[in-house]
């Protein structure tokens, strides 16, 4: 059997625990010999660190596998089979501005929902486009597994400026089913879940257990407010029971950022003042995480890990690229290109949704009309995405403009330039694509 080299860019990152558990949990299913985590100069230090750990895991696993940690690029993408990205452009210093700079203005700050994440696919859309001109040279035929948020940005502007192979993941989909197999006391293979939409904007609109269908059962036990799916980094404030049943859909937590938006920022304002911005908070517990890391004794991803948000990252990666590698015909969710699985969308944009993944990639299920209650929602988002990529992409100040003013969340284009402005500013050692 053919053995594997894996890249992973950001290999510094405090995820990267979670990640090589996940390769070592499915090591007779994916062989890899070569597990390779690259970061930048400035990320140098914490490289050493995660990477320290990483080679520990694999030590005490007994795996023939080598972890090798380097700031040479090229290197490590030479003949690569699969690369992962978790990079952060600007690190969490970038992110804490992205959030405290709307909040300013009573607008929603948030990493990949709104001004967020139109900020984040700035700084990060050329670096990932330039990784996939390296990747187009070093190792054509690898695949690139993208996780870096905003994912289905991202990963539409590398389908749109690349030929690279590419899939976007995003643990969301899998926590919903995880939360849908808690309340019913089933494994999470039990559960089927039928998703349309964007990343961070999935609904369910088909739940199955075992092969029964318990849409309407479930949909009425999160009215009565059982069964919420709550990701790490959503705070817990609940749907009101009379619109959970008029929606009739399971929506991702990130939804909550819509229809609940007055309460969000309200929410988003008072715990930025009294604890800070989910970045700052993100920055200690990474801080507390690293100082875990660095215990030589530590041979396993501590459990405080899980503080740190993108739960079962590992499970939703490493199962897909399975499905890749082993041409396992399963079907996951994931972001890639509609292709016609809903009307309602380019064919050319990407989607989140049900596809069956083989060696080819991902062939997203038919879908259908989007269910008009959602649809002027997402086809809204989608439009201030392509946009955000256009504007990543040429720097163009414009575009940029209409990209913020056009998001839903937005109250007024005023407010929309003088974000944008301030972000401008903060932001320019890491938008070489703006005239400076």
């Amino acid at each position: 059997m053919k053995t594997l080299k894996i890249v992973t860019l950001g290999g510094g990152s405090g995820y990267t625990p979670e990640l090589i558990d996940g390769f070592i949990r499915r090591y007779d299913e994916l062989p890899v010999s070569q597990f390779w985590l690259v970061d930048i100069a400035a990320g140098e230090e914490k490289l050493k660190i995660v990477g320290a750990l990483a080679q520990r895991m694999v030590k005490k696993a007994g795996l023939p596998m080598t972890v090798h940690l380097t700031t040479d690029r090229e290197a490590a993408l030479r003949n690569a089979d699969f690369v992962t990205t978790q990079l952060r452009v600007g690190q969490q210093e970038a992110r804490i501005h992205d959030e405290a700079i709307p909040l300013k203005y009573g607008v929603l700050g948030q990493e990949t929902t709104g001004a967020g994440g139109f900020m984040k696919a700035q700084r990060t859309i050329p670096v990932l486009l330039d990784l996939c001109r390296d990747m187009e040279r070093l190792c054509p035929d690898a695949w690139l597994i993208n996780f870096t948020n905003p994912a289905g940005i991202v990963t539409e502007a590398i389908e749109k400026y690349s030929s690279i192979k590419t899939l976007g993941i995003c643990s969301g989909a899998n926590s919903m089913m995880m939360d849908i197999a808690k309340v019913y006391d089933v494994r999470r293979e039990d559960v089927y879940a039928r998703v349309m939409g964007l990343n961070h904007l999935i609904f369910a609109d088909q739940i199955a257990v075992k092969g029964h269908d318990v849409t309407a059962e479930f949909i009425e036990k999160l009215a009565q407010g059982n069964g919420q799916n709550q990701l790490q980094n959503i705070p817990d404030t609940g749907l009101p029971p009379a619109f959970i049943r008029a929606l009739g859909l399971y929506p991702l937590s990130y939804l909550k950022y819509f229809y609940l938006h007055r309460e969000m920022v309200a929410h988003s304002v008072k715990d930025s003042q009294t604890h800070g911005t989910r970045g700052e908070q993100t920055r200690e517990i990474e801080r507390q995480l690293f100082e875990l890391y660095k215990n030589p004794q530590l041979e396993s991803k501590p459990k405080e890990l899980e503080s740190r948000g993108g739960a079962y990252y590992s499970d939703t990666a490493c199962s897909i690229i399975s499905a890749i590698y082993n041409n396992r015909q399963e079907i996951h969710v994931v972001n890639t290109l509609n292709r016609g699985a809903t009307p309602d969308l380019d064919e050319n944009s990407v989607v989140e949704t049900n596809a069956m993944i083989d060696r080819q990639g991902a062939h997203p299920l038919a879908y259908g009309r989007l269910p008009v209650k959602i649809r002027g929602l997402i086809q809204s988002v989608k439009a201030f995405e392509e946009l955000t990529i256009e504007a990543a992409v040429t720097g163009d100040y414009s575009t940029a403009l209409m990209a913020l003013s056009v998001h839903p969340l937005m109250p007024s284009v005023d407010i929309a330039e003088k974000i944008l402005d301030e972000y401008l500013v903060v932001n320019r050692p890491f938008l070489p694509q703006y005239p400076q």
